[in-house]
């Protein structure tokens, strides 16, 4: 603690050291006006003072918005400025392990291998091919520049290429990118033999494209301008006006979403229609463009299903009969006939399917059991292969494997990525027939040296007798089991979303100033399956929030950490996780971190117009109904501010940001701070060029992380 300062809570202590002042000369925080507004609703009415801080405007906002927001960000300097030197320690620290020249290794696909390559000082890559068999590339072809994006993104505040493909002939390249950070994309054409970028550009759709087999025609989807909705099917004709393109879907449910892909077989593009709670698939034959689509797949209530092509079949992962989904397949034109489905994975009540990739003599599937995501292998094809199934091992205890997306269905290998809490991402190929693992690359970590630190799981009980996994992270010459280090907690539990225990070249720099590392794995994520999921959603909410403070309980408990120096961080729903903590245990943490928190869940799951509600209603509840809109209230964090202590809390945001707005996290702080009886620092940082994924580029993002990192770092060694 600093001896100098003489205040009566050590946060206020810390958060003076932090700009160099005297507590009588702290900066003054910003004070929205307080506007009544009422929110109606069936349930009755709600009266919302900070409502006057929305504005829906995609250009600008309102001077007066505008210069409450700036005053936030000028207070956040100001309440921060003594941590500069900090701040720029981490911000080196993480930008000197990214080894800036560093290309991914090269994929196959039909004819070509690509793979992307950062060049020194470059904030995008470049995307690049060349010409090889299904085994390697070939030596003497060419290397060609596909897209360059330091290029495309030079001078835009934000960039951020979404779909890229290529046509089936090689030829042409139909791409999506955006320039506001609202993921509202701009489709663009190549020619690939002249390397002309064509005029016909096509704005406002979503990443989800498809090429037929003429070559010329390109499916993509139209994009709500006010809800961001995935809006009709288009088909579009290289060099013909946009204006004569074809509708070929119109959902009318706007709480779907629709998507376009190419079948494995590339003889069907399939129209994709997905919900929490139930699906459709639709095709059209790829070489049969203008055709109108046919439903292969029907929606049902409660059913989710999806499907892929080849050899003939349609392979399926559904839930029908299946609770954590089972592996089916049937004959192309026996597809809609239920009975005629084979089973090649039964549903099983420990292990979740998740994802499937076909080959022509074998089917890769990703699986999540214990937690943990693993890659499985079983022959398949016509005939079928005298291989035998295997699993690809792993030696760590906390792990995620990952497969590949749109792999070859020629390719004699399977591409599956590897990573745990301390071990960087790795990628190998696995054959297909054997088993045999081939490295194809270890993300570089400029003088990172894995040996020096450790990972396990850990498993926390809950109030309500479940199991909750935990995934640690620590530096073993740093670190002790006995209750005196800093604990940096993360969750996120939603949409049956898995938290993986993944690899961050960042959190090293956390690692290595003694700080446990902890993802706890809470209910909302298919952590542990379905059930896990179900568990965590709707009328069963709050056990998200409740296993959170739990994981806390138990690893001070077991002296994994300090009581006195928890720190907690969660984005977007795990940034509603962090703002409910904040009110039901907030006394249990020294300090929170909020990024993108979808914060006033009442307001926005009532209003239709926000982007992306109508979408969220199977996820959180539909408040026009009394029972919802209770159960909802009772945990919604801005509704649930009460007059009382906080801890220090840091939000960040994005002007732009699309999924959650920025005036819910704007709102949130300015009753919060007209609530609390506390001093402890509450900061705002509005990034005023971004949305909800945070600065483009692979430098430009470590600002925000290093500025939480420096907030979290300096409490943690001034706390007593």
């Amino acid at each position: 603690m600093i001896a100098s300062c003489v205040v009566a809570n050590v946060l206020q202590c810390i958060v003076f050291s932090q700009t160099g002042l005297s507590p009588a000369q702290a900066p003054t925080p910003p004070v929205a006006a307080r506007v009544p507004f009422t929110v109606k609703s069936p349930q009755g009415d709600r009266i919302d003072d900070y409502y006057w801080l929305r504005d829906d405007d995609s250009k600008t906002k309102r001077p007066e918005i505008l210069a409450y927001l700036n005053a936030e960000n000028a207070y956040t300097e100001a309440m921060t400025a003594n941590l500069a030197p900090l701040r720029a320690e981490l911000l080196a620290e993480m930008r000197g392990r990214i080894k800036e020249d560093d290309q991914s290794p090269p994929a196959y696909h039909h004819g070509y291998w690509y793979s992307t390559r950062f060049d020194s000082g470059a904030e995008y890559p470049v995307y690049l091919r060349q010409k090889g068999t299904p085994s390697d590339p070939l030596a003497e072809a060419p290397m060609e520049v596909l897209l360059d994006g330091p290029a495309l993104g030079k001078g835009q505040p934000f960039f951020s290429v979404g779909a890229v493909e290529v046509s089936p002939d090689n030829a042409w390249l139909a791409w999506t990118d955006d320039t506001t950070g609202r993921r509202i994309s701009t489709l663009r054409f190549k020619n690939l033999k002249t390397g002309e970028t064509l005029s016909d550009a096509i704005p406002g759709v979503m990443e989800s494209i498809a090429w037929s087999l003429d070559n010329q025609t390109v499916f993509y989807l139209k994009q709500d301008p006010q809800l961001l909705q995935t809006g009709p099917v288009y088909r579009h004709m290289i060099g013909t006006p946009i204006a004569s393109d074809v509708l070929v879907h119109n959902e009318a449910d706007g709480t779907l979403i629709t998507s376009v892909e190419l079948s494995a077989s590339q003889q069907f593009v399939m129209i994709q229609v997905e919900g929490f709670d139930t699906t459709e698939l639709a095709v059209i034959p790829a070489n049969l463009p203008a055709q109108v689509p046919t439903i292969v797949i029907p929606r049902a209530a409660g059913i989710r299903s999806y499907g892929d092509h080849l050899n003939g079949r349609w392979v399926i992962r559904t839930n029908d009969q299946a609770h954590n989904f089972k592996l089916v397949e049937v004959d192309e034109a026996a597809v809609q006939d239920r009975r005629a489905w084979r089973e090649i994975i039964s549903d099983r009540p420990e292990t979740s399917l998740e994802s499937f990739e076909l080959f022509r003599a074998a089917i890769a599937v990703n699986e999540r059991a214990s937690a943990n995501a693993v890659v499985r292998v079983i022959p398949w094809g016509n005939p079928v292969s005298t291989a035998k199934p295997f699993t690809i091992s792993a030696d760590e205890s906390a792990y995620a494997m990952s497969l590949a997306s749109s792999q070859d269905p020629d390719s004699p290998a399977v591409r599956v990525g590897y990573t745990s809490m301390i071990t960087p991402n790795t990628v190998y190929d696995v054959d297909l027939a054997s088993g045999v693992r081939t490295l194809r690359k270890v993300q570089p970590v400029v003088g990172y040296d894995k040996s020096l630190y450790a990972t396990a799981r850990a498993w926390a009980p809950s109030r309500d007798g479940k199991r909750i996994p935990v995934s640690l992270a620590w530096r073993k010459d740093r670190y002790q089991q006995d209750g005196t280090a800093p604990i940096h907690q993360e969750g996120y539990g939603a949409y049956g979303l898995s938290s993986d225990a993944d690899f961050s070249s960042n959190r090293v720099s956390l690692l290595d100033r003694g700080f446990l590392l902890a993802t706890a794995h809470v209910r909302g994520g298919a952590d542990l399956g379905q059930d896990w999921y179900e568990d965590g959603r709707m009328m069963h909410k709050k056990n998200s929030f409740n296993d959170f403070e739990d994981v806390t309980d138990f690893l001070v408990r077991e002296k994994f950490g300090d009581a006195k120096k928890v720190f907690a961080t969660g984005g977007s729903a795990g940034g509603m996780l962090m703002g409910a903590i904040a009110n039901q245990a907030g006394d249990k943490y020294l300090a929170i971190g909020m990024h993108v928190p979808f914060v006033d869940v009442l307001t926005t799951m009532l209003d239709e117009t926000i982007p992306l509600t109508a979408n969220e209603w199977t996820q959180w509840g539909d408040p026009r109904e009394a029972a919802a809109y209770a159960y909802m209230g009772s945990y919604s964090p801005i509704d649930r501010i009460e007059r009382k202590a906080y801890p220090a809390i840091l939000v960040t945001t994005g002007l732009w940001d699309s999924q959650v707005q920025y005036f819910e996290p704007a709102k949130y702080v300015a009753r919060l701070r007209a609530m609390k009886t506390d001093q402890n620092p509450l900061l705002l940082r509005i990034n005023m060029d971004a949305g909800h994924g945070g600065n483009s580029g692979r430098f430009n993002r470590l600002k925000e992380i290093a500025l939480e990192f420096a907030f979290f770092v300096e409490l943690s060694e001034n706390a007593p």
